[in-house]
């Protein structure tokens, strides 16, 4: 595949490249309108139709396309920001999802587009113009150098143009204002395709889109952008895919980054006729990687650049890699005169020279590839600058392709008079000097720096010198104490971890392991690049003017293995950046630090290693200004980055706006002693402006100061004079980026006569093809080898970063979290632990006393006063209501002596309370008492009274008894808070063996069935022989079997009144493995099939069947999905109950009444149905809603709990709707889903919250609220407690994974960690079922396995929400009081 093939690299010492690079970013901040490829009906386009969701017809290639490894003839166009290979599903199916898609997909701007009513239009075509054309290579050729010949047959343009979103249509309501304006180019030679993605400045202006049944005003969701194949059709597999966008800070960069160095401007490779794994972007620029489903072959790193909050002063601007290094013929004064209005064209200025000096031989073809053959995007050819009458050439003309070199436009020329000048005349300038070295006359003991006990040989000499002379202007010198010889023993870890210690007879030193560099304390990977961050402060004087600059950033990037180093300075004022254009040096210190190598030479890294201050003096002529700059470095960051701080005092003379500084490549000689380095020497440099031109100079003493280690023995033969030469340097600022930027080429070595006819190794000069992150190796003569640098794989041209946490090669211990860095890796410990001192291990934080809880506090017993923690050891006791005391000591308090109750109640006092009963004659509540005219009434009815006064006590548990209309006892009395049902006689006495627990059917009541009805069934005969056999009342703890209406056993069976309960199969007998434990009820299905008749329904509700099934919401519906066992009965799902109107989304079940509760965020209301036959719909809230998403339903307290993502709240009322109240109303901001534990008493749910979203938990009365979980959380859509696990459990949309935990946090486990994207989820048996936005379906996932099993796709296909399971039965147990949450 010739666009890929690795191509040699020209090797020439002239003008390279890179200079183009900050070149191309001096053009304008982005992409202009006019500057896309020509457009609209005159240009031969097709109109798409206006529209939400269209799609063009099919549009049939004269020259077919390749998309990844595969040929396609047809293309569609779709409203959505989006050109497939195929006709598009309904945009329900696609718009609202990340990538992947289930189809191929080409999408500049993936997001729910609407050109209704005029709002702009999406236009296309194929094109074979030679404009056109030729425009598309030059791009391609641009950001994919090794495709230099790439030359497309045909292209096809799809462009979106002043397009809005869409929006939901209100009354009165304008439609937003905000139009985007983007383009996708396809162009193709027949073997390979390119996709080229443009977008304008300003043509972004919005960056997502709300999904249309999200039906929650905060979500926005942001635009895709990239490549998919589409090959997947089930729920296990993906494609290949390409993702360039995440955020809507990805999606805002996307016009002010580039992948070919034209901000607004990508470039992709995306189908060959060889193999191709993925998408592949452009190369120049360094921001070329992005989240892809295979691994790419290079390291990239878009993803990474689109994610950050992107200024105009970003280093990525200097991010250049090894496909940015072409050399280019020229001067830098030639190439920068009059930048200020840049355009990147390639004219014909290369001097045409013999193949081996100009080009070199491509080991596929061995063929000579021509420095003019290697071509850039000519925009100034393509697009003509405004004309005087405000026109542009519509037609791009061809480009001479003979040419590479960069063109300016010819700067607008200085005012007439000429008399601005930096200096009114020229002065004499003092010569360089050169300091001689001082001689070292002592050693002197260095402290050593953090390691990693190995004991490899040293891969590059070291040395150690002594320093008693003050030198320069900083007059420390280091001095140490070696009375107390330290070892390695205890001071390894002083080491760099990629350092060993070895033991000397004075002390221990630091030593770099091989393939690294540095003083030991401070190693690097040889080979790789390496970045700087800092803070830069200033106090000048600009002429006479003060400027004062305080912790502007500074960044910079250096490319070890040729010497390049790029530094960018922002948001400097105005007359101090533009006066400080000529200080080179400021970026200089890190050409030193970092410069190439020639054998025998060190760099300033090899030496001082990241702790080091350099000083500067620098004194200007003629006008003798001085301004002292200190440079202090301070170690490497955890992902080794050199961290820098700048300080810049005294005076500077003016340089006027527009001025440009130019510094010739020079020579400087360091003098190196013991922990210094001095430097003297002087510069001139030329500020330009149109025709003005003055040469002024400058005079610089350095000094470096730094910490060595001196056991060591010395090396003599290290030479105390090293030559710096700086081959290429550039100074740019831009006023409207205020942005500051220096660029080097440095190389370090012996001082040598300028006359050296000897040929350089291109590992010495910088002139090789290695990657960035490789090293390069000498050979024989010219001859050198690649290898990929430390944390990097590949063949050492083509390097990509090495996964050392998924490949296991890393060195974190337990209960560690292992983090992938470019060519590195950290370790970090989880919550709770903290780092041993090998660095790597983690142990336990042993947590703080707390008297409060291990009982060594001195409060009164728990049940007459509480303890407070206040942190420490420190703690506060109070008396719990109910007491009187200082907390230490309580007392009860005798409610009955303050005359709390009815006069004609008697008052019963308890430990930290009291009771009120009305006296005999008299009803009520004991607080009020009436007197008591029942002499009318009959027993029931008495009982009944009574029972009803008594009802008002906390925690009264009264049975009432039911009545008939002439007061006798009803013979079937059930429980109204605990659902036993029972049989009575006339008087009111239980009938033996009729009591049935909570959710099963009732007991028959009344006389006994005739004989010639039906023989009596094996249940029915057994209770009736253990009745007999018990005496005729059982006791509550004997056995008498349950059997239903028609003498079937029930399904589950209970000894007596207590909760030892098991499943039974149709003949009684106990299913294995099913009997529970107190306060836990089995899960138990039906011992025969349901009747197959029943009366016809209403029309719109369709009543289930017995056993337990899923209830779905689905718009407007609910829907019924029943079980297996735990397998889903596909084919007997339908439809519940259908509510015209509605858009249904949370829904929960209340086991006690049958009865199914839901939200309507369309008809703002909370309503419920009963399962029966008949039953209509009621509304039971109906105020005060404008969002209500989650539900949940406590049967036992007969309480429900709902969220409202718009209003912000967590609100409960009774099941009826009354006394309803706000539990919660702040530090919400998206909350969800809400799940209930009725028998221990705790309430959860979720807060979506993108910026921190949260998992919290509370007493059911919204006592004790605190968080559960909040970290490695992304969109916790579903939540549900699961009654027999006791697991707390959640499906996450944004991790895409489904996790539980225990009620209090601790224990959480990852089930399943590739969903699509779950919205509600419940928990059955061994299975959880999910609802999935992805699938519109229903999905099954295995508990214990975390395995899918199984789905369900409704026919009618859009989001599903809410979803409950309903049980033949309630789960029972004993609830605790509300305020303990678990």
């Amino acid at each position: 595949m010739e666009g890929d093939r690795v191509a040699g690299r020209p090797v020439l010492s002239s003008l390279p490249v890179l200079l183009l690079l900050p070149l191309l970013m001096s053009r304008a901040a982005a992409l202009h309108p006019d500057e896309l490829f020509p457009h609209g009906e005159s240009w031969g386009d097709q109109l798409l139709q206006e529209g939400d969701d269209e799609s063009s017809a099919v549009v049939k290639l004269a020259n077919p396309l390749h998309f990844y490894e595969a040929r396609f003839s047809n293309l569609y166009v779709g409203t959505n920001g989006i050109i497939s290979t195929q006709d598009f599903p309904r945009e329900t199916q696609y718009v609202d999802y990340d990538f992947p898609t289930d189809f191929p997909a080409m999408a500049p701007f993936l997001a729910d587009i609407d050109t209704s009513h005029g709002r702009g239009r999406v236009l296309y075509r194929e094109d074979t113009s030679p404009a056109v054309l030729g425009l598309a290579a030059r791009y391609v050729r641009a950001g994919f150098p090794r495709s230099a010949r790439f030359t497309p047959t045909h292209a096809f343009l799809a462009t979106w143009e002043q397009v809005g979103a869409y929006e939901e249509v209100k009354r009165g309501a304008l439609p937003s204002g905000e139009l985007n304006t983007f383009q996708a180019v396809l162009a193709s030679d027949g073997s390979d395709s390119y996709a080229l993605f443009l977008y304008p400045a300003n043509g972004l202006q919005f960056l997502g889109t709300r999904p249309k049944e999200s039906y929650n005003v905060q979500l926005q969701l942001p635009a895709r952008v990239g490549f998919c194949r589409g090959e997947a059709d089930d729920l296990k597999s993906e494609g290949p895919y390409f993702s360039l966008t995440s955020t809507e800070q990805s999606v805002k960069n996307l016009y002010q980054l580039s992948n070919l160095g034209i901000p607004g401007v990508w470039a992709f490779h995306i189908g060959s006729t060889s193999p191709l794994d993925n998408v592949r972007p452009a190369a120049v620029g360094d921001l070329s990687a992005a989240h892809s489903s295979v691994p790419l072959g290079r390291s990239f790193s878009h993803a990474t650049a689109l994610e950050s909050d992107y200024n105009e002063d970003n280093l990525d601007y200097y991010d250049v890699n090894e496909e940015e290094a072409e050399y280019l013929p020229g001067e830098p004064e030639e190439a920068l005169n009059g930048h200020s209005s840049i355009d990147v064209s390639f004219q014909s200025k290369v001097d045409t020279k013999p193949l081996e000096e100009s080009s070199t031989l491509d080991p596929h073809t061995k063929e000579g590839t021509s420095l003019g053959e290697v071509e850039g995007p000519d925009l100034k050819g393509q697009v003509e600058p405004w004309d005087e009458r405000g026109t542009r050439s519509p037609a791009p003309p061809e480009v001479d392709r003979d040419s590479l070199a960069p063109s300016w436009e010819t700067p607008p020329p200085y005012p007439e008079n000429g008399s601005i000048q930096p200096y009114p005349d020229g002065g004499p300038v003092p010569s360089e000097m050169d300091v001689p070295p001082a001689h070292p006359e002592e050693e002197i003991v260095l402290r050593s720096y953090p390691a990693s006990g190995h004991t490899t040989p040293l891969s590059r000499g070291t040395y150690e010198v002594g320093l008693e002379d003050n030198i320069g202007s900083n007059t420390e010198v280091f001095t140490y104490n070696a009375a107390n010889k330290e070892t390695c023993e205890h001071n390894h870890r002083q080491c760099s971890r990629h350092a060993f210690c070895t033991d000397y007879a004075t002390g221990f030193c630091c030593h770099c392991q091989s393939k690294f560099y540095g003083n030991g304390k401070h190693c690097l990977p040889e080979g790789a690049p390496h970045r700087v961050n800092g803070k830069v402060s200033g106090h000048l004087h600009v002429g006479h003017t003060p400027v004062h600059f305080t912790d502007v950033d500074l960044h910079a990037y250096i490319v070890g293995n040729d010497g390049r180093a790029y530094t960018a300075i922002s948001h400097i004022p105005q007359p101090a950046a533009q006066a400080l254009l000529p200080l080179t040096p400021i970026g200089g210190l890190f050409g030193w630090l970092f410069a190439l190598e020639k054998p025998g030479s060190e760099n300033g890294f090899s030496l001082a290693g990241a702790a080091f201050t350099h000083d500067m003096e620098v004194t200007f002529y003629p006008g003798e200004e001085t301004v002292r700059i200190t440079q202090t470095a301070e170690g490497l960051d955890p992902e080794n980055y050199l961290s820098i701080k700048t300080n810049i005092q005294g005076q500077v003379p003016y340089v006027p706006a527009n001025f440009t500084a130019h510094i010739s490549p020079y020579k400087e000689l360091y003098h190196y002693s013991d922990s210094a380095v001095t430097s003297t020497s002087s510069r001139d440099y030329s500020l330009t402006f149109g025709a003005i031109n003055q040469t002024w100079s400058y005079r610089i003493h350095q000094n470096i100061t730094y910490q060595v280690c001196r056991h060591a023995p010395r090396r003599p033969s290290f030479p105390t004079t090293q030559q710096l030469n700086v081959d290429r340097v550039f100074a740019l600022y831009n006023d409207e980026e205020r942005v500051l930027r220096f660029a080097v080429t440095n190389q370090i070595g012996p001082v040598k006569e300028d006359s050296d006819p000897t040929p350089v190794n291109p590992c010495y000069d910088g002139s090789h093809m290695c990657d960035t992150t490789a090293r390069c190796h000498p050979g024989t003569g010219v001859d050198y080898t690649c290898e990929c640098a430390s944390g990097y794989q590949g063949d050492g041209r083509n390097c990509v970063d090495e996964n050392e946490c998924a490949t296991g090669f890393h060195r974190c211990g337990p209960n560690s979290v292992c983090i992938n860095l470019p060519g590195s890796y950290r370790c970090e410990c989880r919550s709770g632990y903290e780092f041993a001192d090998d660095r790597h291990t983690c142990i336990l934080i042993t947590p703080p006393a707390n008297p409060c809880e291990d009982g060594s506090h001195t409060c009164a017993p728990a049940g007459q006063a509480r303890c407070v923690h206040h942190g420490g050891s420190t703690f506060s006791c109070a008396c719990l209501p109910g007491y009187a005391g200082d907390g230490h000591q309580c007392t009860d308090v005798d409610e009955c002596s303050e005359n709390r109750c009815h006069p004609a109640a008697t008052c019963y006092n308890t430990p930290g309370s009291f009771s009120c009963r009305c006296q005999p004659g008299y009803y009520g509540d004991g607080f009020q008492c009436i007197p008591d005219s029942t002499s009318s009434q009959t027993p029931c009815e008495q009982q009944q009274r009574h029972a009803q006064a008594q009802y008002a006590y906390p925690g009264a548990r009264f049975h009432i008894p039911q009545c008939d209309e002439q007061g006798n006892f009803l013979p079937l009395q059930c429980h109204g808070s605990t659902g036993f049902c029972w049989c009575v006689d006339p008087d009111g006495h239980e009938v033996p063996g009729t009591q049935t627990p909570p959710g099963s059917t009732p007991p028959h009541c009344g006389p006994s069935p005739e004989p010639t009805q039906r023989p009596p069934t094996i249940c029915e005969r057994w209770r009736e022989n253990l009745l007999e056999h018990y005496g005729g009342t059982p006791r509550d703890d004997q056995y008498v079997p349950q059997c239903d209406d028609l003498g079937h056993f029930i399904p589950l069976q209970c000894h007596g009144k207590s909760d030892f309960c098991w499943c039974v199969d149709k003949d009684g007998r106990e299913v294995q493995g099913t009997r529970s434990q107190p306060g836990t009820t089995p899960a138990c299905i039906p011992t025969v099939a349901p009747p197959m008749v029943r009366p016809t329904p209403r029309p719109d509700v369709t009543p289930p069947s017995v056993g337990t099934f899923l209830l779905y919401t689905q718009g407007q519906q609910i829907g019924y999905l029943p079980l297996n066992g735990t397998r889903l009965q596909k084919d007997a799902a339908k439809t519940l109950l259908s509510l015209h109107g509605s858009i249904i989304v949370g829904i929960d079940y209340d086991c006690r009444e049958r009865m199914v509760y839901w939200t309507d965020v369309a008809g703002r209301t909370i309503s419920r149905a009963s399962l029966e036959l008949g039953a209509e719909p009621e509304t039971i809230v109906n105020s005060g809603l404008i969002s209500p998403e989650g539900l949940a339903i406590d049967h036992i307290r007969r309480t429900m709990y709902w969220t409202d993502s718009v209003l912000d709240k967590i609100e409960s009322a009774l099941l009826d709707g009354s006394e309803r109240k706000v539990l919660f109303y702040t530090d919400l901001v998206n909350p969800r889903a809400i799940a209930v534990d009725p028998i221990r008493g705790n309430l959860y749910w979720t807060d979506w919250n993108r910026e921190a979203p949260k998992i919290e938990t509370s007493s059911l009365d919204g006592e004790n609220r605190r968080i559960l979980i909040n970290t490695d959380i992304g969109l916790p859509n579903g939540l549900t407690f699961d009654p027999f696990s006791k697991l707390l459990c959640w499906a996450d949309a944004g991790t895409k994974k489904l996790e539980c935990t225990l009620p209090d946090g601790t224990g959480r486990r990852v089930i399943h960690n590739n969903l699509k994207y779950p919205f509600s989820i419940v928990s059955y048996a061994d299975h959880f079922y999910h609802t999935d936005w992805r699938r519109d379906g229903v999905v099954s996932v295995n508990k214990h396995s975390g395995q899918f099993t199984d789905e369900y796709l409704p026919e009618q296909r859009s989001h599903l929400y809410g979803i409950t399971a309903v049980y033949p039965y309630c789960p029972t147990g004993k609830k605790k009081k509300v305020s303990t949450v678990m």
